[in-house]
Order: structure tokens, then C-alpha cells, then sequence
């Protein structure tokens, strides 16, 4: 490996890259959004593994072990930005053997399009992906999710932990309390500020690290994934984010999950999302090994 590339990566991390490379098998790269740890993709790791995959699940950079470390310290998530996030994924892809198909939730799924616009992924999968430059809807409940955020400043310089009446809102407005509750004691976590205020200036902005290419003809086949429900990424921006990465030659396609919010990738319906994307990952040749 690049001493550039294991300076960024953990040991964990490094330890995952030399099983995947020694498997033989396909990887599937796994990318978490704001809220969230890397923990979060277990379950989706255990059914793609059992498919014929094998997995690796990096953290953004600085990323805590633990939920708990990450409650205990909060501001570890501070400061971070997307091209920042993206190169460290990039990095953890250039010592892949094979080409990998890469799963991204929320402001993951925005870094899995920009790696696949980068010609790095065999086969993407998008889910409630945050909006890249160029995708202008930004509904009513987007801004309101966002509030934690864009309202203060300091957001920029700390981490953000939402209350549990902001997560039911922004991620579990379709799920009961019970549940809600239990997803918020389970999985959240602090999020950096930046990235969220970077996504709302982006369109201002030429050099917006939000920036996809999306023409880019080596990008491979892309699924994009919405719920119906979800406030935090409704479904209009990703149906726009759908109408310009169909102009690319290369597969498109689009599933709407009716009655599921932004917690679909870890509420009581996560099965069938995965089983979503696996289908369509293996359905456009990824269980292949060849090295392309």
C-alpha cells in the first residue's frame, strides 16, 4: 500500500483491504452518511458477504471506533468536508484489487456517485443520496432537517448531535415512536456541519466539492434509491439527481420504496433495501472477477 494512502486509513480499515484482496472475491465498499459509524453497515455486510461478495466498511477519517467513544466526543466529527471524505475513500479503492462495487446512504451516496464518476466503482447503488451540484430542488422538509445545521454557525467547527425530535423528523417520521427510539439509542451519533452547508452553497459555487461527473462514460451501472417519505432527501432531488445521470451511456436506474424515510437502511425494513441493491449489483455482472 501508499504510505500516502495508509497514512489515512486506520488499522482496522487496513486489516478489512488485505482480506478483501486475499478473498479473491468481488468487494462491495459500503460508505455511511452524517449521523451514522461504519457499524451501521453490519447487517448489509453479513448478506452481501453470504451472497458471494466480500465487503469493506471504512469510517470518514477520524472517525471514532465506537458509538460510544463517538458520544463521548463528539466534536471528532468536526470540520470534515466532502472532497476530504471522498479522497479517503478513494484511497481505501486504490488498494482494492478488484474494482468494487460501492453502496453509499445520504452523504454517502453522494460519495459513491463521485467515486463512480471518478471510474472507480464496477456497479453503484445510491440510497436517499445527498444532492450533488446541479440537482436544484430543495424541498420544504430538506430545509427544515437541515435547521440543526445551516441555524447556527458554529456548526462548522463542531459536531452536531440532533435531538431525538429532530432525528424523528429528519429520520423516522414513518416509523413509530417505539422504533424511532431505539434506531436514535442504537446508531446516532454526531455529524460534521460542513458538508451540509456545502451541499446548500453549491450551487453558487463553480468549485463546489458536491461536484459529480456525472458524463464520465468509465462510471459503470447506477441505481438510485428513494423513499417516498423521506424528509431529508425527498424524493424530487433524487429523481433530478436520476434525470441527469441518465444522459450517461451507461445503466441508470431509479426505485422509489414507498413509505420509507431516511432511516431505511437501518429501520425494521433494511432487507429489503439491501436486497434491492444486491440484486441490482448482481443483476449487472459485479459476482464476476474479473479484474475490470
Amino acid at each position: 500500500m501508499s504510505q500516502s494512502t495508509a497514512s489515512t486509513l486506520t488499522e482496522i480499515e487496513l486489516a478489512e483491504i488485505v482480506r478483501a484482496n486475499e478473498s479473491g472475491r468481488r468487494p462491495v465498499v459500503f460508505v455511511h452518511g452524517l449521523w451514522l459509524l461504519s457499524s451501521s453497515w453490519d447487517r448489509w455486510r453479513a448478506v452481501f458477504e453470504d451472497a458471494g461478495f466480500t465487503t469493506i466498511a471504512p469510517g470518514w477519517p477520524d472517525d471514532p471506533a465506537s458509538i460510544e467513544e463517538a458520544r463521548a466526543n463528539p466534536d471528532a466529527f468536526a470540520s470534515k468536508m466532502v472532497q476530504e471524505v471522498t479522497d479517503h475513500y478513494l484511497g481505501a479503492i486504490a488498494e482494492l484489487n478488484l474494482k468494487p462495487a460501492v453502496v453509499g446512504h445520504s452523504f454517502g451516496g453522494l460519495i459513491a456517485q463521485k467515486a463512480a464518476g471518478e471510474g472507480a466503482s464496477f456497479a453503484t447503488v445510491a440510497i436517499d443520496p445527498a444532492p450533488f451540484q446541479g440537482v436544484l430542488a430543495v424541498p420544504f422538509s430538506s430545509l427544515r432537517s437541515s435547521a440543526p445545521v445551516v441555524g447556527h454557525p458554529s456548526s462548522l467547527k463542531r459536531g452536531v448531535t440532533l435531538s431525538f425530535e429532530e432525528f424523528r423528523y429528519g429520520w423516522a417520521n414513518a416509523l413509530d415512536e417505539d422504533e424511532a427510539r431505539a434506531l436514535y439509542d442504537e446508531f446516532h451519533v454526531a455529524a460534521a456541519g460542513n458538508p451540509i452547508f456545502q451541499v446548500v452553497t453549491a450551487n453558487l459555487n463553480p468549485f463546489a466539492e458536491t461536484k459529480v461527473d456525472t458524463r464520465n462514460r468509465d462510471r459503470g451501472p447506477l441505481l438510485l434509491i428513494g423513499g417516498d417519505a423521506d424528509h431529508t432527501v425527498p424524493v424530487k432531488p433524487t429523481e433530478q439527481a436520476y434525470k441527469i445521470q441518465s444522459r450517461n451511456p451507461a445503466v441508470t436506474e431509479l426505485v422509489v420504496l414507498p413509505d420509507r424515510g431516511h432511516s431505511l437502511t437501518i429501520d425494521h425494513g433494511w432487507a429489503e433495501v439491501a436486497q434491492t441493491a444486491l440484486d441490482f449489483i448482481i443483476r449487472n455482472g459485479a459476482l464476476s472477477t474479473d479484474p475490470t
